[in-house]
């Protein structure tokens, strides 16, 4: 289940990752909207009659096969994904992906082959002490713009002491399984890292287009924001869910 430690592990990982600089962004959201948007084999999480809908960009680095290094151009690249949070019809629950972003041409083909949404996006990080700053242009599967159609700054304040890590951050934020269908079929990949060190966070920018790309309507209220360095994740074969 969700939440700060892995429900499971990865005994024997098909893909290492390192994330670096994620900010969680989150914005509730009424849960027949989001449900429409993802598979009928899962079922939408609530809380207090509402669910949540996460943005998160962040540096990808090390992207790598055990035993191997990164492949060609893998090695560090800003991503964005914007996910929602479900759970099968078992009790178990993870992300689905409404939308994937990167600047690799071959990340995204390769990674599409398996069934993930991802686009091609020009892309940048970049890191001045407590500040980090990131911009993604208007997706496409083969061009995209040099615009800014995503573009965020955020100031990483202190970390979060225990009263802050509340059920619901921890379960927005801890999530050890991941959804995506490829043939026909539901498929569940498992996912673990050491717990998330967050960190509280203000963002500012253009911070919702990628919901109105993934078919959400524009939010009305300013985001719940996290930030958290890094961590080391390890992920596992994907299995029909």
């Amino acid at each position: 289940m969700s939440g700060r430690i892995p429900d499971h592990a990865v005994r024997f990982p098909l893909n290492f990752q390192d994330w670096q600089c994620l900010t969680f962004l989150h914005w509730s959201y009424d849960v027949a909207t989001v449900q429409s948007l993802v598979p009928q084999e899962l079922t939408v999480q609530e809380w207090d009659g509402r669910t949540w809908i996460g943005i998160t960009p962040f540096r990808m680095a090390r992207v790598r096969p055990p035993g191997l290094p990164p492949p060609p151009g893998w090695g560090t690249f800003p991503e964005l994904n914007v996910r929602a949070y479900v759970r099968t019809q078992d009790g178990r629950d993870g992300i689905w992906f409404l939308g994937m972003v990167v600047p690799r041409l071959t990340f995204v083909a390769a990674l599409r082959s398996l069934g993930l949404p991802y686009e091609r996006s020009h892309s940048s990080h970049s890191v001045d002490g407590a500040r980090w700053a990131y911009r993604f242009g208007t997706p496409g599967w083969l061009r995209s713009r040099p615009d800014d159609w995503f573009q965020a700054s955020v100031d990483v304040g202190r970390p979060l002491d225990a009263t802050e890590r509340t059920p619901l951050v921890e379960s927005i934020t801890g999530r050890w399984s991941a959804y995506h269908r490829r043939a026909g079929v539901l498929w569940r990949t498992p996912v673990v890292h050491e717990p998330w060190p967050l960190h509280a966070a203000t963002a500012t920018g253009r911070l919702t287009a990628p919901l109105r790309w993934v078919g959400l309507p524009s939010p009305t209220e300013e985001p719940l924001v996290h930030a958290a360095p890094a961590v080391h994740t390890r992920l596992g074969v994907p299995r029909p869910a």
